[in-house]
């Protein structure tokens, strides 16, 4: 208990001094720490705001330059979509243009097709292989070969129209996306430290598994450019190839069908000629039948004439039969009697035969005379089939020189669109 109740031990003036001097250096190193610290803060406080600030605006600058390309990318796209849309317009009317086309050439060979079917009903020898019918043969073939190609052309251009709207839709979405791309990174751009609808968001800073790196996004939107142009340049091709083929079918088909008028104006011209040489020589024939009846009916009147004399010399021979005895002699007269019945028998033979021939050849005459005839209904019916049929049947195709021929190309002018 004395023990405990000793007073705290003493301490030497030196100690006390060198305690506060401690006290003294402890506080001012403490403070100094302090104020260094407090420095520091503020330098890092100073340094991150000024790298804060200038991230922000690197930031902004990143945001103000991916806006302006965006806007790039979005006018190329909107530029692109604008060509396409008129390029699908353009093809749509080419293709009214070949699908009228197709049709207008239907009536052309049904005329041609018509021609060919009414000459089937040329008669005899007219039922030949000429000219004209090669000629409409060609027609038909060059026909069917026009529209062979329309409907191929058709085909391409359905599906040139196919492709420009799948082009059409890549653009649409491309730009759909842009769109909303754009106004996003505008809410992002206007954002500032002070505005109300900021917030924390958790794990802002994630990548999104469905992001794209800047270059495919790049390419993307650069194969849409690039397979926008490429659908357009193959439209403009195909619209030149259009106009092309329905200028030159047309040309092609006024061409042949010329050959063909021609033709049949020789064909024709040459059929009259015939029947004029046909009719001159039935004339001919006519006036030779008359001759002839003339003539036979002078044979048949001569060979009625020689029945008087030889009758007449009958009966004087018969009656110089009669003579009585030695007066029954062959005297001169009862010789030249004999001689004359002779005579008039030849002749009347050599009359009868001569008849004869006139009748065989009469009858030939009246064969020649059926036969021609008959060729010249032949001619008359050929000419009425490539005149009156054929060749005023053919007059409502193509266009002749001088008139319009608009229908010829699908109905539109070439200068319309094509």
């Amino acid at each position: 208990m004395a023990e405990l109740l000793k007073p705290p031990p003493k301490f030497l003036p030196s100690e006390w001094h060198l305690a506060n001097k401690s006290l003294y250096h402890k506080a001012e190193a403490q403070r100094s720490r302090s104020e260094r610290l407090v420095a520091e803060s503020q330098r890092l406080v100073d340094e991150i705001d000024k790298s804060t600030r200038k991230s922000q605006s690197d930031v902004n600058k990143k945001l103000e330059q991916r806006l302006e390309e965006v806007k790039f990318w979005k006018k190329e796209l909107d530029d692109k979509l604008e060509q396409l849309v008129k390029e699908t317009e353009d093809l749509l009317i080419c293709k009214t243009r070949l699908e009228k086309a197709l049709e207008s050439f239907k009536e052309p060979l049904h005329i041609t097709e018509m021609c060919l079917a009414y000459r089937e009903k040329r008669m005899g020898i007219d039922l030949v292989h000429d000219v004209v019918e090669q000629e409409l043969q060609k027609e038909a073939e060059i026909i069917w070969g026009i529209m062979a190609l329309l409907t191929r052309t058709l085909e391409e251009i359905t599906e040139q129209i196919r492709l420009n709207r799948s082009s059409k839709y890549s653009l649409e979405k491309d730009l759909k996306d842009k769109f909303t791309a754009l106004t996003i990174d505008d809410i992002c751009f206007s954002l500032n430290n002070n505005s109300p609808n900021i917030s924390y968001s958790e794990n802002a800073v994630r990548i999104d598994p469905n992001s794209v790196s800047l270059e495919d996004w790049l390419d993307f939107s650069n194969t849409n450019v690039e397979k926008a142009d490429k659908q357009r340049n193959n439209s403009l091709m195909l619209k030149a190839l259009v106009d092309q083929i329905l200028s030159q079918t047309a040309n092609d088909l006024r061409r042949q069908c010329d050959v063909v008028d021609t033709a049949f104006k020789n064909g024709l011209q040459e059929t009259k000629d015939a029947r004029d040489k046909l009719a001159a020589h039935l004339a001919k024939v006519m006036e030779e039948i008359a001759s002839q009846e003339k003539n036979i009916a002078g044979l048949e009147k001569a060979i009625l004439d020689q029945e008087g004399p030889a009758k007449l010399a009958h009966t004087r021979l018969e009656t110089r039969t009669q003579r009585p005895n030695m007066e029954l002699c062959r005297d001169v007269a009862q010789c030249r009697l004999i001689k004359e019945v002779h005579e008039i028998n030849h002749n009347v033979a050599r009359l009868q035969e001569t008849l004869a021939q006139a009748q065989m050849e009469l009858k030939g005459l009246n064969r020649r005379q059926l036969a021609l005839q008959e060729e010249i209904l032949v001619k008359e019916n050929t000419i009425y089939i490539d005149e009156v049929l054929c060749m005023q049947m053919r007059k409502s195709i193509p266009p002749r020189d001088g008139e319009d021929r608009a229908a010829w190309a699908g109905g539109l002018r070439p200068s319309a669109v094509c």
